[in-house]
């Protein structure tokens, strides 16, 4: 039933999408039979099996190398999909305004004179006044060129013929090169993006109940790393890099860290080891590792020094920080405990919960938490999906407040799927707590 009613209708939109892009980029471009047409049409068909290919082969369990091999083409063919969409679908207005010009102009009256009216035709009977002519005995020829009737106009000077393509190809060839210019730059663009690392975001979060003792400490939350068949080794450590240079008292990551399985990359996870902070490093899980074995994931950031929170709580000087399993782990019986992580404590203190996925801040907001930290959101990753993030979570960037709770969503280090992103670029933050009391 899932499979009917979720899967077949995204397949369906992904075979009509490609449809569309055929006509628009190879049918209305090319002629039948042409060597362009042969290539762009296997292209049509290659592309689009390498990104379904792409998708489950890490849940499939293929080797490594074939999941990188497959992930780079077929992820990055998913970005330019949605550019060349969004740009075609420009292009229709554009071709329908420039057909519509053309229209007009070949429909405009010719202002050039009138040719001359032809003489009056003769008298069936011969005149006989002058004799008929001899006929002669040489075979009629054709009229010179000289003589021919010219189809111009008089004041029209004649031009040698030129092969030029006509209006339709013109046109639908320069808006299928637009469009494919303008998506192959946004795409290039949000890969360097990525690729370049996280930026440092800043903000400071007032507290009521943190003592004066902890103002000014400061969490470095990062999320949404994702590591695996694109980003790895050298993005991680970008990532601690990154995170270093800020000189935290803690960090914090929310979740997402990985796609893939330990055993794939253990590698890419290493420079972890290398994170500094006063008070250590903390993780909670987030959806992708219990795609990718998460008790396993669990026991290897531990080995890496960073110690996970799963339904737990720590006391921290000034405060309390605690820390829930994401909502995808309540399939392997591991979903989110507030009453672990949050029973039994001073509720005197202030708490700063690590919790991977926005949704869940209606349910800390019963419990009393002063500050939930989360990511999920990817800022959106590229826009226009940023609109659709942000209709599906509460909160799809930013500091936010509900009731007496504050909720900060990071909009996370790395990108999943396209290594992509346009209009919500990867971020570290540093959340400084401050004291309210005097």
């Amino acid at each position: 039933m899932i499979f009917a009613l979720i899967v077949v209708p995204v397949l369906g939109l992904f075979v009509g999408v490609h449809r569309y892009l055929w006509c628009r980029l190879v049918r209305d471009t090319t002629t039948p039979g042409s060597r362009l047409r042969r290539t762009g049409t296997a292209a049509a068909f290659v592309l689009p099996l390498t990104t379904l290919a792409a998708l489950p082969a890490e849940r499939a369990g293929a080797p490594f190398p074939l999941q990188q091999a497959l992930a780079w083409p077929g992820y990055l063919w998913l970005a330019l999909v949605l550019y060349l969409t969004l740009a075609l679908l420009l292009g229709e207005a554009v071709r329908a305004v420039a057909l519509r010009a053309l229209r007009d102009r070949d429909s405009e009256p010719n202002e050039g004179p009138a040719p001359a009216a032809p003489s009056a035709a003769p008298s069936a009977a011969p005149s006989a006044a002058a004799p008929a002519p001899a006929p002669s005995a040489d075979p009629p020829r054709a009229p010179s060129p000289s003589s021919a009737p010219t189809l111009l106009p008089p004041h029209t000077p004649a031009l040698p013929p030129v092969a030029v393509p006509p209006r339709r190809l013109f046109l639908a060839r320069a808006v299928a090169a637009g469009a494919s210019l303008a998506a192959t730059a946004a795409v290039g663009y949000g890969t360097a993006t990525t690729l370049r690392g996280p930026t440092v975001k800043r903000v400071t979060v007032p507290l009521a109940k943190l003592p004066r003792a902890a103002h000014g400490f400061r969490i470095a939350v990062v999320s949404d790393i994702h590591l695996g068949p694109i980003l790895g080794r050298a993005h991680t450590r970008r990532v601690v890099e990154t995170i270093n240079r800020t000189d935290p008292d803690l960090v914090a990551i929310v979740g997402d860290l990985v796609d893939g399985s330990v055993t794939d990359l253990a590698p890419a996870a290493e420079p972890l080891r290398g994170l500094r902070s006063r008070y250590g490093a903390y993780f909670v899980t987030g959806n992708h590792e219990y795609y990718s074995g998460a008790a396993q994931w669990v026991d290897h950031v531990r080995e890496l020094g960073v110690h996970p929170l799963e339904n737990a709580r720590v006391e921290l000087p000034g405060f309390d920080l605690a820390g829930i399993n994401d909502l995808a782990g309540e399939r392997e019986q591991a979903g989110p405990d507030y009453g672990s992580a949050l029973g039994g404590r001073d509720t005197a203190r202030a708490v700063v919960l690590l919790a991977h996925q926005p949704v869940t801040i209606h349910e800390t907001v019963r419990h009393g938490v002063d500050l939930q930290l989360s990511g999920h959101t990817h800022g959106g990753q590229m826009w226009p999906v940023t609109h659709l993030a942000a209709a599906a979570n509460p909160t799809v960037a930013g500091l936010a407040r509900y009731r007496d709770t504050q909720l900060y969503v990071t909009r996370g280090a790395g990108a999943w799927g396209p290594p992509v992103r346009v209009g919500a670029p990867p971020d570290v933050t540093v959340v400084e707590l401050a004291a309210t009391r005097a």
